[in-house]
């Protein structure tokens, strides 16, 4: 037969090869390597070949029945012909599936459940099996001699598992050939060990066995059902062309050829075909290499024009992203060949893009179903059709996934003489393919200047010399100025058929890019459309990944947050998450986590957020010593979700220092504290260039007016072209409080008390009355307006009486500001006298370039006249509106309304980066 030729012809290479390898060494072959040769060329296994070794003959395993060996004989007798088409399912079934005796029942199952007319089931190793055959050889290469122990484990495993699932006649003929073929590979991996070396076809031979074994015992467990099913060994059907180390071609005209003769002989309506093991047209033994299962099963479905392929996985489908670096990556329903090929080139756990090659030629649909899960529909990868979603509603999204390759690097050849000149090219890639290496993404502008492409950055040194070499001459004269190399870099591909011809797409993917403040290091798009890759850092990649999918609707804007200065107004914005957080995540897909709490004693950190129901209890049960450095590191440091926001509610200079750093390291920072835009001026200028140069946001809306829109009313203003003349306000609700209800005879004193015991003043409220705080946002809004003064700048009308600012205690403050409630008292009746009243006011006087703090008198017919309780007043006047100033009114102190407007530049920033408006 001419298996048991090629058999001989592999003992020949083997043999052939320890030769020329000794040769190759000065060596000669010992008389124990001649002897070990020897034994195993008289070995049954390279006597007979594989149709003797694997029970061609055997009732048990007889996959050749009496009368099909009549046919063989004579001629004359009709022949069995092979039907193809829609009657033949193809299951492929990978080694995690039959990796134990259960899921091997378990498999079976599934086969006999399968209602088709014809079913061709592939089957790998058991799981790790493969592996424990390239390491038998690897050890056995390098004279390890614990490779005897290794292959009595792997008898082990496979007796354990046939004892298991199998019984009488079945039991005793599967392990007298384990026996066998483990009595074989012994002999061979003998040979290999006094050799020292394994000819690439010999390392095939031995790595197959795994399919071997489990296509056996499963066509065992099959059969005891009662249903007729015979194995195959494909090795005596598949035929194959070597075309590189890692790669071989299917001949589908012989291997078809083969199929229906093998048929004629094993008429069955089930069959358990072995995976990954094929065979060269000479009858060489070869693989598929790794990944092979998949391919024999693509290969298997064309041959026999199958209804459809199922790969049996253990995963519920494809992914829209690699759900390990994004937690909400969705599983797709349906994948075009196009999409499936180009996300399992850029890594993507789909399939080899050789498999799809067989069945895109039959239009065969590929399922990927779970056997674990078996209620999950699985992915079908099939041609395009119009997709819809649960309710029936058509789907456009023109993205379909996303796939990264890690460690990678660039390299770029760059020169003016490479302008114009033909042959650069083929020169540059030619020198890549003479070191073997893989090039992953080729770019180039159209100047021709230079030549960026990726290969593995294993390859790269060799990559670099090469080039190096190639173009010494031209390097040293100047027409190539650098063979550069950009190490530690990763790919970002986005897939998806649709995008060809889809206006946006790329605008689209870039500015979530630049939003998650991602550097772009190379592009390449090529002129179908399907795929945009990008190369990123490769400490980026994760950080990018999750900012595109986000950006693609696949999964919710989130934003992990950090809250500093869980006080009254930190632990309001806390509570204030908490009710609506359910609400923004189902109705506007905003995801807000928050992954740290700090106080400037205790903080609380979570890994994937924390129960704002409970924060304030786990604080104290599972909180730990403060430390801002360990708490930005551990908010900012989660890789799965490209954007960081650090909330700022204290009003603490020390904090308020950092803004810079966290800005720089691309966290968005959101606070009413006023201290970073009230302090230095060139420490501020310097944090909003930081800020106008990257798309890092910074937010600060309730450092002027709590909840009230004055900072953006100001911006408006500003970006439209209008032109401030004079800002002015009752920016205080504390003073705004006071002096609305110091009237009639009450004195000032009790007014502070009343407004202190509300809760309206701060514990002290000397810093209340002496006009810091107003000061600060006088400068703050002087600053927007685009004056450039210190707060030393602005005199400020403090309200605290001179004697009483070295107080030593707020209590003590209370007790003696009676003394001077006549100063004040006086101040009220001249202004009572004129029909006017009094306010604390702040004016940014832009025309004059600069402000003051300071109590003003109005009639009482003015707006500040009409305030109550502690609202804020502020009035624009600009050249749009000079005779009518534009006024902007209402709360302006309090927790609830502080904390709503900090929660409104959080939504904001969420809009900015790409949440639905």
């Amino acid at each position: 037969m001419a298996f048991a030729a090629s058999i001989s012809n592999t003992s020949r290479i083997l043999s052939s090869s320890a030769l020329s390898l000794d040769t190759k060494h000065k060596k000669k072959i010992s008389p124990s390597s001649c002897s070990a040769l020897s034994s195993l060329s008289r070995s049954p296994l390279f006597r007979t070949g594989f149709v003797s070794q694997w029970g061609r003959r055997d009732s048990a395993f007889g996959n050749v029945s009496s009368s099909v060996k009549a046919v063989l004989l004579d001629e004359s007798k009709e022949k069995v012909y092979l039907s193809k088409g829609d009657m033949w399912s193809i299951h492929k079934f990978g080694g995690t599936c039959v990796g134990s005796s259960e899921r091997i029942k378990n498999v079976a199952e599934i086969i006999i459940n399968d209602g088709s007319e014809g079913k061709l089931v592939v089957v790998s190793a058991m799981s790790k099996v493969t592996d424990m055959m390239y390491d038998l050889i690897y050890k056995a290469q390098s004279r390890d001699d614990s490779y005897i122990a290794a292959v009595d484990a792997v008898f082990e495993k496979h007796r354990l598992t046939a004892v298991d699932l199998l019984d009488g006649d079945d039991l005793a003929t599967f392990l007298s050939r384990l026996h066998h073929d483990i009595n074989n590979l012994k002999a061979m991996l003998r040979a290999i060990y006094i050799a020292g070396h394994a000819t690439e076809s010999f390392s095939d031979f031995v790595t197959g066995h795994g399919e071997l074994w489990s296509a056996q015992m499963l066509s065992c467990v099959v059969r005891k059902s009662g249903l007729d099913c015979k194995w195959m060994d494909t090795r005596e059907v598949l035929i194959v062309n070597p075309t590189s180390s890692n790669q071989v071609d299917p001949d589908f005209v012989q291997s078809e050829k083969r199929l229906e003769e093998w048929f004629s002989r094993n008429p069955c309506n089930i069959i358990v075909a072995t995976g990954f093991i094929a065979s060269t047209p000479q009858n060489i033994p070869t693989t598929l290499k790794r990944d092979g299962s998949d391919f024999s099963a693509a290969i298997m479905g064309a041959l026999l024009r199958a209804q459809q392929v199922t790969i049996w996985t253990d995963v519920d489908g494809v992914y829209s992203a690699d759900p390990r670096k994004v937690s909400e990556a969705v599983i797709l329903r349906t994948l075009s060949y196009q999409e499936a090929w180009e996300m399992s080139y850029f890594g993507a756990n789909v399939l080899h893009p050789r498999t799809i090659i067989p069945v895109m030629r039959y239009d065969i649909p590929i399922m990927i179903r779970n056997i674990f899960n078996l209620s999950s529909p699985g992915t079908m990868i099939c041609r395009p059709t119009l997709t819809e979603n649960e309710d029936g509603q058509m789907l456009d999204s023109p993205v379909k996934g996303f796939a990264t390759i890690d460690n990678v690097a660039l390299v770029n050849v760059e020169g003016t003489g490479m302008a114009g000149v033909p042959g650069t090219a083929s020169a540059i890639f030619g020198a890549v393919k003479d070191v073997g290496a893989n090039v992953i993404m080729i770019s180039q502008a159209s100047s021709e200047h230079s030549v960026c492409f990726a290969v593995p950055e294993k390859e790269v040194k060799a990559v670099a010399d090469a080039l190096q070499s190639r173009f010494r001459q031209a390097l040293d004269a100047g027409r190539l100025s650098q063979v550069a190399i950009i190490p530690n870099c990763s790919i970002l591909a986005t897939v998806g058929q649709k995008m060809a011809s889809t206006p946006g797409v790329s605008a689209t993917l870039f500015n979530a890019l630049a939003k998650a403040n991602i550097n772009v290091r190379a592009i390449a798009q090529g002129c179908s459309e399907y795929n945009i890759t990008v190369v990123v850092k490769r400490e980026d990649c994760i950080r990018a990944l999750r900012a595109v999918h986000s950006r693609f609707y696949l999964s919710q804007t989130t934003i992990v947050m950090g809250i500093i200065g869980p006080g009254l107004i930190g632990g309001t914005l806390l509570d204030q998450l908490r009710d609506q957080a359910a609400v923004l995540k189902e109705e506007f897909n905003i995801d807000l986590r928050v992954m740290g709490i700090t106080g400037s004693r205790r903080m609380l950190l979570s890994e994937v957020g924390i129960d704002l129901s409970r924060w304030r209890e786990l604080m104290k049960e599972t909180g730990e010593v403060a430390d801002m450095e360990k708490f930005t590191h551990h908010v900012h440091g989660n890789q799965f979700i490209p954007n960081t926001v650090l909330v700022d509610c204290t009003a603490d200079s020390n904090v308020a220092s950092c803004y810079h750093d966290w800005l720089q390291k691309g966290i968005h920072v959101i606070t009413p504290n006023k201290k970073a835009n009230s302090g230095p001026l060139d420490q501020y200028l310097k944090l909003r260039a930081l800020q106008r140069e990257s798309y890092t946001h910074y937010f600060y809306e309730a450092t002027v007016g709590a909840g009230l829109p004055i900072i953006s009313t100001l911006r408006g203003l500003l970006e439209t072209g209008d032109k401030i003349l004079q800002i002015e306000g009752i920016l205080s609700g504390t003073l705004s409080y006071i002096f609305n209800n110091f009237i009639g005879a009450q004195s000032f004193s009790e007014v502070v008390a009343q407004a202190k015991q509300a809760g309206y003043t701060e514990p002290d409220p000397r810093d209340d009355l002496s006009g810091t705080d107003v000061a600060r946002k006088v400068i703050i809004l002087a600053r927007e307006s685009g004056l450039k003064l210190e707060l030393s700048d602005i005199p400020v009308q403090s309200l605290v009486p001179e004697p009483l600012r070295a107080s030593a205690s707020a209590e003590e403050f209370i007790e003696q500001l009676p003394q001077f409630d006549q100063d004040m008292a006086k101040e009220r009746q001249e202004a009572e006298d004129s029909g006017d009243v009094l306010r604390y006011v702040g004016v940014v006087d832009v025309v004059r370039q600069e402000g003051r703090v300071e109590l003003r008198r109005y009639k009482k017919d003015h707006p500040f006249a009409q305030l109550s309780g502690s609202d804020n007043i502020i009035a624009f006047t600009t050249t749009r509106y000079k005779e009518q100033p534009l006024i902007v009114r209402g709360p302006g102190a309090g927790a609830q309304v502080t904390a709503g407007g900090i929660f409104s530049d959080i939504l904001r920033l969420a809009s900015y980066l790409g949440a639905p408006s």
